[in-house]
This record gives structure tokens, sequence and C-alpha cells, in this order.
């Protein structure tokens, strides 16, 4: 996406996931560890793969992730989910992480990666997404 000076970066995707990054999540510095977003940005995409595939899914993969600004403990973070492809079993869903931190400045995007979910049987053997409505 390419911003210019009338445009403002939104969120894309529907909201999977939303809460504060707690004392638990943070480093010496006051800053939440990226491996603690990393873990919610992929709980985001299991969210919506489990809606998408009504059930049990697996991570089968977690793609490329970047970091575009420190998330400071209070943070409440919204992650945003969409759906890129979907295949037999499986679904490429793209996540954002956007936050807004505790001194109400707008909200900022703070990551983004893409996830690969498998749907599965309650034997865990891959199985079949329902159809699309």
């Amino acid at each position: 996406m390419t911003i210019n000076d009338d445009q403002v970066q939104q969120p894309e995707g529907e909201l999977s996931l939303q809460l504060p990054a707690g004392q638990q999540a943070v480093n010496m510095f006051g800053d939440v560890y990226g491996g603690w977003v990393a873990s919610q940005l992929v709980l985001a995409c299991e969210i919506r793969a489990g809606q998408e595939a009504e059930g049990r899914v697996a991570t089968v993969s977690v793609g490329p992730m970047s970091f575009m600004s420190p998330v400071m403990q209070g943070t409440i973070l919204s992650f945003y989910t969409q759906v890129v492809e979907r295949g037999h079993s499986s679904l490429r869903i793209q996540v954002e992480a956007w936050g807004r931190c505790p001194d109400g400045q707008a909200p900022r995007k703070v990551s983004r990666t893409e996830c690969v979910q498998v749907a599965i049987d309650p034997q865990g053997r891959i199985r079949a997404l329902p159809r699309q409505s």
C-alpha cells in the first residue's frame, strides 16, 4: 500500500483478536517482546482459520515478520486478518497487528505476517475445508 499526504493507513481485514500488552510480556526496558507479539499474530490467524474451517486447525507455516514500531506495556493491540488463499484443506491468512498506546495517540501498525493453517479432524488428520456459501 502506498501512502500519500491525503491518505491515512488503515488496518486491512477483519478484527480477530484484541488485547492489552501486559506486564508479563515486557522486557527490562518496558518494551513488549517481539516473540510475544509473534505468538499473538499466530493466535489471531488460528482464530480466523478455526472460524473458516468450522473446527480444529493447525499452523503449518509462519511467513517473514517485520516489526515497524516498538510496543509499550499497556498498548492495546488489535489483530486484523484476511484470507488470502483458500485451498482444499488449507488457508493462507494475512495478519496485521495495530497498537494504540495508553497516551491515546492514533493506532499505528506494529507488525504483519502471513500464516498457513490446515483443517484437521479430531484425530489430527488433515481434512477438507467446508464449502464456502
